[in-house]
Parts: C-alpha cells; sequence; structure tokens
C-alpha cells in the first residue's frame, strides 16, 4: 500500500513536470537546437528511472528529482518538435501576394457575413508550377466587389465541399500590441499556416459537393444543426447563443451580448463548458445504466457500472466532436475518460490524479494549449474546486428534503466564492477586469442554462422537430433580459492595470491560503496578499514628460499620448466588420493593461473608416473628458460624444497644457470646413506635443495641400523629433518640402501589413530616409512606445521585440501593391 502511495505521488510528480516543460517552451522567444534529441532524451532517462529494480524508495528524493528533469525535458522537447514542424510549413515569403491555384476542401464550418464569407481550406493540391502553399489556410471569399466595386456577393459555400480556387496568401501575421489578442499564436494553434483572400475573378469552381473525409462527416453535421436553428429562430435575437450551446459556434453572438456576458462574468457558460459535458455524460450514462441493469446476460458478462461509464465516455466525445473540440469541453472529456479507465482497471485513483492526467493528456495533443485564457480559467476553476472540497472532513448533519435543499444551495454559494476569489488573479492578469456581480449572475444562469437551455437545444439536434430550438431559447430570452439588467449597473466590473507577475504569484499563494481548510490558522490574512493586485500600480511618468504609442491597428491609425496625469486617445483605428473595430479589440485592452482608466481627451482627426473606425467602442467603453474632430455633426461618434460632453471641431490655435507639456493644434483653420470640395483628408486634425526633453508632430492623413497650408502659416511650429508620418507614407503626402521641414529623427508609420494600398510607398521611405531619418513601422515593428523624458534616449520601444515569442513572424516589407 506504502509503495502504490509513492508511485502515484512520483507519477503525480512526472505529469507536473512533463506540463511545466510545455508550458514553459511557449513563452520562449526562439525554439530550442535539437528538440527531437531534448525529447528522446528525456523519455529515455524517464523510462530509465521508472523501469529501475526495487529498493527505490530508499533513494526516493533522488529518484522524484530524476524524474521529475526527465519528464520536464521531454516536455519541453516534445513540444519544441510539434511547434517546429508546425513552423516549418509556413507560407514561402517569395509566394506572398501572388496568384496561386489550389484545389482542397472546406475545413470547418464558414463564416457568412454581409462582407463575404471565411471558412478554414484544406489544401489538397497546388496546381501552380512550383508554387508553395501550407496544407491549412484561412480564407475569405467576399466576391469581385471585395475593393469597393459593386459585384455579385461570394457565392454559398458549406463545409466539406472539394473546390478549386485561385487565391492570393499572406503569411501568418496579425497585429501586436501590449494587452492585445495575439493573432499569431491562435493561428499557430489552429494550424493556419497562411491567411489570405479567394480572387473572385479566377476561374473557381465547386468540384465536388462533398469531400468524403472523416471529419467532414462531423463539420456537416454541425452545419445542418446550425441551419435548422437560424432557420427555427430567424430573426430572434438570441439564436446566437443557441447556436454556440448547440455546436459551439460562437461567431454569430452579436459584440453587445458578448459585453453582456463579460460584465456578468458568465462568458464560459456560452461556450460548450466542462459543465455541459458532465451533464451530458452523467445522463447518458444513468440511462445506460439503468438499461444495462435489467439484462441479467449483460451484467454477468460485465458490470452496469462499467457499461455506464463506457456509454458515458462515448456521449461525451460525440459531444466534443459536436460541439467543436474546444478546450473546456476537450479537458472534461479527458478527466470523464481518465476516470472511467481506472473504473475499469479497478484503480480509479484520486480526483487530483484525474485532474493530472487530464492536465497532461490535453498538452500532449495540443501543445499550444497554455496560449489559451480558456484553459487557464478552466483547469484552474476545477483545480480550485477540488483544492476546496476533496477530502475535507465534515460534520454528520440530519437529513430530509428541505436541509437537503440548504446544503445544495449553500454549497452553490460556497463553489461559486471559491471559483470567483481563487480565479481573480488570473482573470486580472488575462483580462485586467473582473466582474463584480458574477456570483449573482452565475448563481442564476447555471442552471437556467445547464438544465433548461441546453437540454432543449441537444434535444433538438436528435428530434426531428424544430419546437425544442424555439424552446430553449423562451428558456433563455429571460435569463438573458436579467443579464441585461444587471450588466447595465454602472459598477458591474473591476477594471485596472495589468498586475505585476510577482503580484500575480503572491496573489495565487494567498488564495490558495484564504480557501484553506478549516483549521488553517490566519486564512483570513490571505486577504492581505491579494492587496498587490490592486495597489502596486505602474509608475507615473515625470513632470514634463510624455509617453506616445502608436498603436499597431492594421491600416489606420491609433495614437495613445500620456503625461503624468493626463491620457489623450488620437483616432481610434479601423473598423473591421460590422461588429468589431479597433477601438474595443485594441485600443481599450490597451488603455486597461496601461492603468490608463480614462482618456481625458479623444481626437478623431477625420472621418475616414480607418482612422473613426473604433471610436463608438472606445466612447461606449472608457470615460472621455473632451472630444474633438474635424467630423461633420450627424456623424454617429459625435452624436455618442454628446451624450457625455459637448464635441468641439478641431481648429488651427487650440492650445492646452497638461502637466507641464504643451499640446497645440495646427490644422485644419475654420476656412477648411467651409470649402465644400475639400478633401476629408485634408481637415485632419494636426497636433503638435512639446515637452522639454522633445516633441512630437500627429499628421493624420493631411495631403500636400494641406502640407503647403502649413508651411506658408505654421513653418516655425513644424520642426520636430517624431513625426507620426501623414497618411500611412501615401504618395499624396510627405512632399519633400514638408518633409525638410519637419526634420524628424524619427518617422513613425501607422500601417497594415502588405495593404492594398502599397502604403507606404518605397519612394517615401526613401525621401525620409535620405532627409536623415529613421523609420519605423506598425507593420513590421508593431505598436511603438516613445518615452520622451529625462535620461531616456529616443529610442523606438517595438512590441514584437518587447513580446518576443518563438511563432511570431519576422515580416517582410511589400514593394507592390496587392492589387
Amino acid at each position: 500500500m506504502r509503495a502504490r502511495a509513492a508511485m502515484r505521488s512520483l507519477a503525480g510528480l512526472v505529469l507536473v513536470a512533463f506540463a511545466g516543460g510545455v508550458v514553459v517552451l511557449q513563452f520562449r522567444a526562439t525554439l530550442p537546437a535539437f528538440p527531437v534529441a531534448i525529447a528522446i532524451a528525456g523519455a529515455c532517462v524517464l523510462a530509465w528511472t521508472l523501469c529501475r529494480p526495487p529498493a527505490w524508495l530508499a533513494r526516493a528524493t533522488a529518484r522524484a528529482l530524476v524524474a521529475a528533469a526527465a519528464a520536464f525535458l521531454f516536455g519541453l522537447g516534445y513540444a519544441a518538435w510539434r511547434a517546429e514542424s508546425r513552423l516549418a510549413h509556413a507560407l514561402p515569403p517569395a509566394w506572398e501576394g501572388e496568384d496561386i491555384v489550389v484545389v482542397g476542401v472546406v475545413d470547418d464550418l464558414p463564416a457568412v457575413s454581409p462582407q463575404g464569407t471565411r471558412f478554414a481550406f484544406a489544401v489538397e493540391r497546388v496546381l501552380t508550377a512550383r508554387a508553395v502553399v501550407p496544407s491549412r489556410i484561412s480564407l475569405a471569399w467576399i466576391g469581385e466587389g471585395q475593393f469597393g466595386t459593386t459585384a455579385d456577393p461570394a457565392p454559398a459555400i458549406r463545409a466539406g465541399e472539394r473546390w478549386r480556387m485561385t487565391v492570393r496568401l499572406k503569411r501568418p501575421h496579425g497585429n501586436v500590441n501590449p494587452g492585445g489578442f495575439d493573432l499569431e499564436a491562435w493561428l499557430l494553434q489552429h494550424e493556419f499556416r497562411a491567411t489570405g483572400y479567394v480572387q473572385a475573378r479566377g476561374p473557381n469552381r465547386r468540384i465536388d459537393a462533398f469531400g468524403g473525409r472523416a471529419v467532414d462527416y462531423v463539420q456537416r453535421a454541425r452545419e445542418r444543426v446550425r441551419d435548422r436553428i437560424e432557420r427555427a429562430l430567424r430573426g430572434a435575437p438570441y439564436a446566437g447563443v443557441v447556436v454556440a450551446l448547440a455546436i459551439g459556434d460562437q461567431r454569430a453572438i452579436p459584440e453587445a451580448q458578448w459585453t453582456v456576458f463579460n460584465r456578468t462574468g458568465i462568458a464560459h457558460l456560452v461556450s460548450i463548458s466542462g459543465l455541459h459535458v458532465t451533464v451530458f455524460a452523467a445522463f447518458a450514462s444513468a440511462l445506460a445504466f439503468a438499461l444495462a441493469r435489467r439484462s441479467v446476460r449483460l451484467t454477468s458478462r460485465l458490470p452496469a457500472r462499467k457499461l455506464a461509464a463506457a456509454a458515458g465516455v462515448a456521449a461525451a466525445a460525440a459531444y466534443v466532436l459536436l460541439a467543436g473540440a474546444e478546450i473546456p469541453a476537450v479537458r472534461t472529456l479527458a478527466m470523464v475518460a481518465i476516470a472511467a479507465v481506472g473504473l475499469w482497471l479497478g484503480r480509479p485513483g484520486t480526483a487530483a490524479i484525474v485532474w493530472l492526467w487530464a492536465f497532461a493528456g490535453v498538452l500532449l495533443w495540443d501543445p499550444w494549449a497554455p496560449l489559451t485564457p480558456g484553459f487557464w480559467l478552466s483547469y484552474g476553476a476545477v483545480a480550485l474546486l477540488l483544492y476546496a472540497s476533496v477530502g475535507r472532513l465534515r460534520e454528520a448533519e440530519p437529513d430530509g428534503m428541505w436541509l437537503r435543499l440548504c446544503r445544495q444551495v449553500r454549497a452553490g454559494a460556497y463553489a461559486q466564492w471559491v471559483v470567483t476569489v481563487g480565479l481573480a488573479p488570473l482573470t486580472l492578469a488575462l483580462f485586467q477586469q473582473m466582474s463584480l456581480i458574477a456570483p449573482i449572475a452565475n448563481a442564476v444562469a447555471i442552471p437556467v442554462v445547464t438544465l433548461g437551455v441546453v437540454p432543449f437545444a441537444l434535444a433538438g439536434i436528435v428530434l426531428p422537430s424544430d419546437v425544442c430550438f424555439a424552446a430553449a431559447h423562451a428558456v433563455l430570452a429571460p435569463l438573458m433580459r436579467f443579464l441585461e439588467a444587471l450588466a447595465a449597473l454602472p459598477d458591474a466590473t473591476w477594471q485596472q492595470h495589468a498586475p505585476p507577475a510577482w503580484a500575480l504569484v503572491v496573489a495565487t499563494g494567498a488564495t490558495l491560503w484564504l480557501l484553506a481548510p478549516r483549521g488553517v490558522p490566519g486564512r483570513a490574512w490571505g486577504l492581505a496578499g491579494l492587496l498587490p493586485l490592486f495597489m502596486v500600480t505602474p509608475p507615473l511618468l515625470p513632470e514634463g514628460a510624455f509617453r506616445m504609442t502608436t498603436l499597431d491597428v492594421g491600416q489606420g491609425l491609433a495614437v495613445v499620448i500620456e503625461t503624468r496625469r493626463h491620457t489623450l486617445v488620437y483616432d481610434t483605428g479601423p473598423r473591421f466588420t460590422e461588429t468589431a473595430d479597433a477601438g474595443g479589440r485594441i485600443v481599450v485592452p490597451f488603455l486597461r493593461a496601461s492603468g490608463l482608466r480614462r482618456a481625458d481627451g479623444l481626437i478623431i482627426s477625420h472621418q475616414d473608416l480607418d482612422h473613426a473606425g473604433g471610436a463608438r467602442s472606445l466612447l461606449q467603453a472608457t470615460p472621455v473628458g473632451w472630444f474633438a474632430s474635424s467630423l461633420p455633426a450627424d456623424h454617429a461618434a459625435v452624436q455618442l460624444a454628446q451624450r457625455r460632453t459637448d464635441p468641439i471641431k478641431c481648429v488651427a490655435g487650440q492650445a492646452w497644457t497638461w502637466d507641464e507639456v504643451r499640446f497645440t493644434m495646427l490644422h485644419p483653420s475654420g476656412a477648411d470646413y467651409d470649402d465644400a470640395y475639400g478633401k476629408t483628408n485634408d481637415r485632419s486634425c494636426v497636433v503638435r506635443v512639446d515637452s522639454a526633453h522633445g516633441s512630437a508632430l500627429v499628421a493624420g492623413d493631411i495631403e500636400a495641400k494641406s502640407e503647403t497650408a502649413l508651411l506658408r502659416t505654421r513653418r516655425d511650429l513644424l520642426r520636430a523629433d517624431v513625426l507620426v508620418v501623414p497618411h500611412h507614407g501615401s504618395r499624396t503626402s510627405s512632399t519633400w518640402a514638408f518633409v525638410r521641414a519637419v526634420a524628424p529623427a524619427l518617422a513613425v508609420i501607422g500601417c497594415g501589413y502588405r495593404n492594398r494600398f502599397g502604403h507606404p510607398r518605397p519612394d517615401i521611405v526613401a525621401r525620409y530616409t535620405a532627409a536623415g531619418s529613421r523609420v519605423v513601422r506598425t507593420d513590421l515593428e508593431g505598436a511603438i512606445a516613445l518615452t520622451f523624458a529625462e535620461g531616456h534616449a529616443l529610442v523606438p520601444e517595438s512590441a514584437r521585440a518587447r513580446r518576443a515569442r518563438y511563432w511570431l513572424d519576422a515580416p517582410v516589407a511589400q514593394d507592390r501593391p496587392l492589387d
């Protein structure tokens, strides 16, 4: 018995060490050399340690350390080998932007929007001579009008179809910003080694209506269910939520509803969560047990409990496949399967061992799982519940229906307390916000969704009638109205800066102390360990200093200027879709992660969508002191700003001082607004920032006409140390006279990677270089931060360099437009 317990402890240590090796690899800037050799060496040492003859108990500590080191090396080498293999299949730079003819199968559920269709494509053959294309790519089909011309929409595309397409691709590339979503990590995890679009003018045609691969049957089944739900709930406000709960496809949920879920802390329920899989497996297992125990012939050969366990695993596996095999669902499937294997072998093991096997098993299946917040939140929640409940002694309590109900309510409340407090450090580290009303929202939503909405949605999949989907929506609708009312409360969420790593470690230990069993001394002192999460704030800039960050928003512009106590946001980047924009996806997370609770001033330079597209999201998510722009009075952003402040027009001569840093508006003049034929670009707000430590000029999208006017009226205020280059480096701007007058030491260009306009133009870049300026670009460097302060050299801080990871692409500048 003692040897068996020691062996279980050693197995747990080995699993933890293996998982540690996999996780550590995902935080490395480079991959280790010879990953296969590292993995093999680790496996050999581990096998030698575990298989050596008895008498190991006498040397338990030494053997445990050797086994842990070997398992760690194996995990590190295994993850590096998987990463090296996947990175090797990326699109070669030479084939970026070229027309390539491929044949393949639609590999996932297509996402249809007013802009077109986006889908995964498994490449089977490449018909273009000598072209090299990854085996899985992400494509968008927007039709012939993809660049603004009038044309027919993209054709209907279904999962499992085989197509011949002419595509134009680029390497995996995403925006890199502090606090922002890592698209390149997501692309790596989902095996997209190139992205691009279908050339609508090419000879594209459907070859087969069905590819016939095993995965095609699953995806086609998911698509049929989605189509049935959309038909049954056409026009219903929460149809996208029902689809997400039935098959795990969350793309039809509007951004406004995601805001409600995040503010109420129930976003985990909208996915196919572990709770849903567990309940479904439990129902299937109970049904199988009830049927099996009635057959003497069957139970004489195999115990009914083993049959029930196998049925539960099979049902959970089918559900997880139908749900798209996301991490929380796979985690639960792994735990259910491991528990079932233990039952069949007669060695069920402890809950902690089952959790560890599931943790290591998911990492073996998907080494990139640690890059997703859902992985840490899912496993963290289960670990906390196990820690707070398993093995605790409880007093015997009197029985009775009312008393049992009270105990269940008390247990549910305690579980909510454990998860809310225990996950607070991780939630703040990942999202820089946490819901304060999550316990109330979850107490209502968990039983309604788990016992009401999900059973109806799953019944609708099995039964031919669509009444069940309507019933699921009918149960969901009042819950959503309740959640929307909660989310509308002004203090529904706590938002703050990203805590430092050491504060996160201290807070994690403090939560374990706080949730320790009754009898552990000083548990309440664990609350003190949480204080650094909130009280240790980013250091303030000195008086007279400022920091300017040009965010990586793609083809657009967003600049954040910080002084000691104030923040100015200049432009908010582009709108990506009808429901997503750079304001909500990039600017707001950056402000939150940087500890900037509000924008004291917001300037929208002009009305082009690549500059004003994110204004609505920013105004809705962040307090704004004042709002200035060159936008017309009927613009949506101006009307939204009117609810909070009095919008003003940018006019040359306006000036203000924040913390000994002076801001001056140089353009446009009042006469520019009276020119009915003038371009909106030439009405861009131009702002100059001056301090004792340097100056910066942010020029929006002004073109040659406005540059000439500035040279005539404001030449004395043009020279600056840093220039945010006008119009993304277009040939319509940056005239020689303007470049010489500004003479920046550093020219910052905000532009999108391989954008269709070819910005910045090579001759414009050469013009700045010839003038003695160093040129830096957001498409190549990510967000670019510059600190103007005493003792700080004017050296750009690149987000790609600061957050170096082995999967981040080393982008190559294009030398011509993509179209």
